[in-house]
This record gives C-alpha cells, structure tokens and sequence, in this order.
C-alpha cells in the first residue's frame, strides 16, 4: 500500500512576522525580541477540534470556541503554540522571572564570558518606599532629594563593582569568580521557549499591580506588543477572562450576596466567623489580607462594605 500524506501549511502569522528579531527596549537598558514561533489562532482551533485542517470558514465560530476554553480552562490547545524570545533583564528581576518553571531556558553565562557591561539604574523620583500592608511589595516614592542622593550613591557603587570585578579579570581570576560579587542589578540574557498556556499564567501573575515594576514592564510589554499580534483572538479572551475580571471564593460570594440584599447583620457574622474582624488591643480591626483583596473587588462594583465587629 502506497502511504498518503496530507499537504500541511505552517501556519504564519503576518503582524508577528513583521517583528522577528525587532529589539522592543524595556526599562534603561533591557530588551524583548520575538526569535521565534509556532502557531496562533488557528493551531489551538485545530488541536481542540482534532483536525489538521483549517478549522471552521466562520471566525466567529472559531472566537467562540476560543473563548469557551479558556473561559472553561481547557488549557491543552495552548500548548500547541510555542513563542521563543531573546530577553535582556536585570538580574533580580530575572530571579523571580527564572521561577516559572515551565518554559525552555538558555541564559548567558558569565562563566564563559564577561559579564554584561551594564547595570540597571535608578532615577531620583524612582526609589520607591517598602509598603505597610504588603511585605513583598511597595508603596509610594522617596522625596526626590533623597532620591538623587540615592541614585549618586547608586553610580558610585556600581562604579567601584565594575572596577573590581575588571581588575580581577586582568589578573587572571577565573571568570566564574570573579563574578560573585557583581550586583543583582547587572543585566543578563537568555532564550526562553514557552508554550502558549503557561505564557498566559505567567502574564496573569507578571502583570499584576502587585508585581515587581521591573518585571511588571517585560510582562505588559509581551502581552500587548506580541502576544495581541500573535494569537489577537486569545489575547481578547485572556484580557476579557482574566486580567480584566475578578474570582469570588465560597465565603466572599456568600457575604457579597448579603451586601446586594442590604442585609448588614448577616454579612459581618459571615465575616466574624472567617476570621475578618478580629480587633487589636486599640480595639481596631486587625490587618486582614483576605477581607482587603474582597474590598478592593467589590468597590469595582461600587459597593462599599460596612464591617461592625
């Protein structure tokens, strides 16, 4: 028997074609470039209807199942399309980007070469000050004398590193040691390859307002420069169905049911009871994360809780 095979087109997409290898820069002195893709709209079409061939003729067909998966969380059709960018970020923001583990990585390695010759600098009106509620996060900005002291002591810092670190170089210190003391702030580079789903959780969590800025500026950047004109039709279904809505657990929908119906007395107990309302020895309403996160989601609703304890 003679095999037959079927004629298959890669699937191209126009508007990211347009980009490849286009350095789109990021803070001070990072970049994303697109080096690589697999994929788009149409490939997750084909891998959740099991066909090779070009899916529905009707694009609202095709726009209504995509976003029935991801509204449903049917994730194994994303992972037919993969993306392969060239980053260039500064170290620490990297420690936290390197923590997503589901993606292919190379990374520049100063074992074997010199270390980038650039670190990421501070402005004055960019120091940001430690924020009281959340212990990994920020709040607010140092006046922009203090900043330009900051940012002078900053320079000179990084100065005095890039000496020592070339001096050690010069005297033949082997490269890999001469390195440990250079500053989370010196950029580096890597390839990083991910498949389509585990892109969307990373930009669900990196482009948060709880995020880190630095990293919060490479997530934004990839969301709405290339992940729109990648895959435009997922990109409008993530945005509809994760970054611009909100989830309710069992509690908060039972307290928020309360609120709608005015019910004051019944929403507090709820509250009591989920440990919410717990006072200090001021008689103040203790720090409670869980009933500020619902408050921020209701007062997008314009409803406004009145918490008695």
């Amino acid at each position: 028997m003679q095999e037959q095979s079927e004629n298959i087109e890669s699937i191209k997409i126009p508007a990211l074609d347009a980009i490849l290898g286009k350095k789109f820069p990021v803070l001070d002195d990072g970049f994303i470039r697109v080096i690589d893709y697999m994929g788009g709209d149409e490939a997750i079409v084909q891998a959740a209807r099991v066909s090779y061939g070009k899916g529905t003729k009707q694009v609202r067909q095709d726009r209504g199942l995509i976003r029935y998966l991801l509204r449903h969380k049917h994730s194994t059709p994303f992972e037919m399309c993969e993306i392969k960018l060239h980053i260039r970020i500064p170290m620490d923001a990297w420690r936290q980007w390197i923590r997503h583990r589901t993606a292919n990585v190379n990374e520049y390695s100063t074992r074997y070469s010199l270390a980038i010759d650039s670190a990421q600098t501070t402005k004055n009106d960019e120091w940001r000050l430690q924020s009281s509620d959340n212990k990994q996060g920020s709040s607010g900005f140092f006046d922009s004398q203090i900043g330009q002291i900051l940012s002078e002591e900053e320079a000179n810092l990084h100065k005095n590193l890039k000496e020592i670190y070339l001096k050690r170089i010069e005297m033949g210190m082997a490269r890999e040691q001469a390195r440990k003391d250079l500053p989370l702030s010196t950029y580096t580079e890597a390839y990083w390859k991910i498949d389509l789903h585990n892109l969307l959780h990373f930009l669900k969590l990196r482009m948060d307002s709880h995020a880190q800025f630095e990293i919060r500026q490479y997530a934004t950047l990839i969301g709405q420069e290339i992940v729109s004109k990648w895959v435009p039709i997922t990109w409008e279904a993530f945005t509809d169905f994760s970054i611009n809505s909100t989830e309710f657990s069992g509690v908060e929908m039972q307290i928020l049911k309360k609120i709608i119906e005015k019910d004051e007395i019944s929403a507090n107990e709820i509250a009591k009871k989920s440990g919410w309302l717990e006072l200090d020895k001021n008689g103040e309403l203790k720090h409670s994360l869980e009933r500020m996160e619902f408050e921020q989601k209701i007062t997008t609703l314009g409803l406004i809780p009145n918490w008695k304890a």
